[in-house]
């Protein structure tokens, strides 16, 4: 159970609730974009799970400039240095394909690392040849919706995925995954590994709030109870 925090008071609540894996982001509302390397290096001293940084320079599509490109570079030299497990990236090219050549190099620079193609795939032209791109890339895991917005919706692709990949990439389903629907999941797709925010709206406790200010001061934190439940579900069971 891979759970995607953003920030470090959620990373903290998925340890502790049974999580496997944290995949650490920033700015919720783009998606998901690289955290501040001041995060990262806190995670890393607080956390024994793996943990996986998303490298993304920006909100929006994910055909990257050169500058954009090498930021993704130093940022994931950064991670190595830091003692992450793994970083999550993705790069297409303009006609909705695997930029390999990028993606590659990228892989070749997180070594030992391990690296997730994240759900740029899902914006991808043609999901099966998608993937085998990704697999001659290196890398060693897909996170995908199916190619539609909840991964309830794109179970069935799922799936096909699963089966094509045939032990050669993990493809690990995400978005839209409680502990509601979990198991329908996992029976449907054949998949092992599953990506979740599990995230619910957590109020400020600030006790004065100016009522001129129209901001929102609420934010994003990981859900204990889900996520326990969701572990739960994944757990070994005893013989």
């Amino acid at each position: 159970m891979e759970i995607c925090c953003f920030n470090i008071q959620s990373a903290l609540i998925a340890q502790q609730m049974g999580a496997s894996r944290i995949e650490l982001c920033n700015s919720p509302a783009e998606g998901g974009t690289t955290p501040s390397l001041s995060t990262v290096e806190i995670a890393r001293n607080h956390l024994r799970l793996d943990l996986f940084p998303i490298i993304r320079p920006r909100e929006g599509d994910f055909l990257y400039s050169e500058e954009e490109y090498q930021i993704m570079k130093s940022d994931i030299m950064y991670c190595k240095k830091a003692g992450c497990d793994g970083v999550v990236i993705g790069l297409l090219n303009p006609d909705g394909s695997i930029d390999k050549s990028r993606v590659s190099r990228l892989v070749e620079i997180a070594y030992p690392m391990e690296v997730t193609f994240h759900r740029a795939f899902d914006w991808c032209a043609n999901p099966f040849e998608a993937m085998e791109d990704i697999i001659t890339t290196g890398c060693t895991r897909l996170l995908s919706s199916g190619q539609k917005p909840t991964a309830p919706e794109g179970a069935q692709l799922l799936k096909e995925l699963v089966r094509q990949a045939e032990d050669r990439i993990v493809v690990m389903p995400g978005s839209g995954i409680r502990s509601s629907n979990l198991s329908g999941i996992i029976e449907i797709t054949g998949a092992e590994e599953f990506h979740s925010s599990a995230r619910v709206l957590h109020k400020s406790r600030m006790e004065f709030l100016n009522d001129a200010m129209l901001e929102e001061l609420s934010y994003w934190l990981a859900d204990a109870g889900e996520v326990e439940a969701m572990a739960t579900q994944l757990s070994p069971k005893e013989p």
